[in-house]
């Protein structure tokens, strides 16, 4: 017998609301207590009282909100967006360790079907499933007994947010300094307290969203070529890879004990171990990086509504193309041509909505041949994405075994996760050296380069977190710290006066980060600007050097 066929509960109303904010405020927030016990040393009588208080205040802020909406008939509603957006947000905290916060929300909302796809596990399900949507069921099952006299019923539902709110001035004039200390300290840990967390984040990113739709800022619109760009015999050709979730800690070009770089050790490239990226997410990181604003300056409400690199390299007359293979490239592309590669869904290249990153080179030779004038070509690929990192390579790359082979990454050991993640790794430095070979071929016709970047790193299971998009001011290193590599051809050194042996030597010594690739970009294709910053610029230290 099913459930809705069961003789159905009857609560009073004031009983039904304070059944189901316990219920949100101690069921649904087990993730925020567990941060604060952590952050909280209860080693005293005081620091218990204090953490015991939490609950309390959570209760009285939820039960306030939901008996307020009661009195407008909206209280099952708001009980069941709260369950759902508690639930949901508990799973994804407790799983990876992830922070709900604005740029989370842009995540989601910039997530393809395929990427969500990726995500689910019948963990998930089963988790959302009994604490969210039963629950939600059980809320709607529930009937609400008709009050004898309905003036009782308004009486003492105002009295429960009497006491409510009572309760949170008691709390505050007991434990305000602790409250103040524990939050000014540890800034992210409300950004776990569920609903608010997840109600805070999408006001805040609609409110930035708000901006995109302003009038475009144009800028370099004084770019042109310099001379010296075209008096040669040769056209210029350079390609951009643009990284995806690849963090430096495994490239072994950096000096990681596995070798997951063997084709690029062999490619005469100059690698940059100490580079870091504006964001810990691809919404951040690939806007930031395209901008003439540095890290400490970049705005991201400007950014959507503000040309960047590809625009004023297009302008100066510079032909550009970006292939897409990573769910969009977040402003950074819509004013240049561009295709989505993955909407080709190429036999033996794409499946279930992905493809692999040698879809980025279907049709590029001929491309390339039919090319007038200096080019550059953007090559976004889908890397390093998880959790599903089996999906990111070929059987016939698969290096290191035993593999995690499913997008439960939690489930699986350490060392399995590390080895699909560095297999990962080596497609990595398959795609890149497939580019770079691609360049060579057409060195009769063109004076080429390449530069790689990943757009941000990732985390594999250190300290409990998975996944990436914490805040930069609270993510580990690993999402932070990025390959970035650079390959001038012998035409290109000789050509333009590239000293190697000086790039390489800075590279060693030097720290630099997705702030260098707007002036670096400009310097390699020859663009003249005033946006352009020789300071900025990698290479222009070993001009002429």
């Amino acid at each position: 017998m099913s459930l809705f066929c069961l003789r159905r509960p009857a609560l009073g109303r004031l009983t039904y609301l304070v059944l189901f904010a316990l219920y949100i405020a101690l069921f649904l927030n087990i993730a925020f207590y567990k941060q604060a016990f952590a952050l909280l040393p209860v080693d005293s009588l005081h620091n218990a009282l204090v953490f015991l208080s939490m609950p309390v205040v959570a209760f009285s802020v939820i039960n306030i909100l939901i008996t307020l909406a009661s009195f407008f008939w909206l209280d099952r509603l708001l009980i069941t967006l709260f369950i759902l957006v508690s639930a949901a947000a508990q799973y994804f905290i407790l799983t990876f360790g992830v922070i709900i916060d604005r740029g989370m929300i842009t995540n989601i909302i910039d997530t393809t079907p395929a990427e969500s796809f990726a995500l689910m596990s019948t963990k998930m399900v089963v988790v959302i499933l009994l604490s969210g949507m039963l629950a939600v069921a059980l809320a709607w099952w529930i009937k609400m007994k008709k009050p004898a006299r309905a003036w009782r019923s308004i009486a003492f539902r105002a009295g429960s947010i009497g006491v409510s709110a009572l309760l949170i001035v008691v709390v505050a004039l007991l434990f305000y300094k602790d409250y103040a200390s524990l939050f000014r300290n540890n800034k992210e840990l409300v950004k776990s307290l569920n609903p608010s967390n997840s109600i805070v984040a999408a006001n805040s990113w609609y409110s930035h969203h708000q901006m995109a739709n302003q009038p475009l800022i144009r800028i370099g619109e004084d770019a042109t070529q310099r001379p010296e760009m075209k008096s040669g015999p040769r056209r210029n050709l350079t390609i951009l890879v643009v990284g995806e979730t690849t963090r430096a800690e495994n490239f072994s070009l950096g000096g990681y004990s596995r070798n997951t770089t063997p084709r690029l050790a062999k490619d005469n490239v100059v690698y940059f171990p100490k580079t870091t990226s504006c964001g810990t997410a691809t919404a951040v990181s690939v806007p930031c990086m395209f901008s003439n604003m540095p890290r400490a300056r970049y705005d991201e409400e400007l950014a959507q509504h503000q040309e960047g690199l590809l625009d004023v390299i297009q302008r100066a007359g510079v032909k550009v193309l970006w292939n897409e293979n990573d769910g969009g490239c977040k402003g950074a592309c819509d004013r240049v041509p561009h295709q989505d590669m993955t909407a080709l869904n190429l036999p033996g290249m794409c499946i279930d909505g992905e493809c692999h990153d040698d879809v980025l080179f279907h049709g590029l030779e001929t491309y390339i041949d039919n090319l007038k004038g200096d080019g550059v070509i953007v090559l976004h690929t889908i890397g390093s994405h998880g959790p599903t990192y089996y999906n990111r390579y070929r059987p016939e790359q698969q290096t290191f075994t035993p593999t995690c082979d499913s997008n439960e990454i939690q489930t699986c050991t350490q060392q399995q996760l590390v080895n699909t993640y560095d297999n990962t790794i080596v497609n990595v430095d398959y795609v890149v050296d497939k580019a770079i070979k691609l360049l060579q071929s057409r060195q009769a016709q063109f004076t080429t380069s390449l530069v790689y970047l990943s757009d941000h790193g990732e985390s594999l299971g250190e300290n409990g977190v998975y996944l990436h998009g914490l805040p930069w001011s609270i993510a580990p290193d690993t999402q932070k710290h990025v390959p970035m590599l650079i390959w001038l051809s012998d035409d290109y050194q000789q050509r333009y006066g590239v000293n190697y042996s000086c790039l390489k030597k800075r590279a060693a010594e030097n720290a630099y980060s997705q702030d260098n690739l707007f002036s670096t970009m400009l310097g390699i294709l020859g663009v003249s600007t005033r946006e352009y910053q020789a300071s900025d610029d990698i290479i222009a230290p070993c001009r002429g050097a």
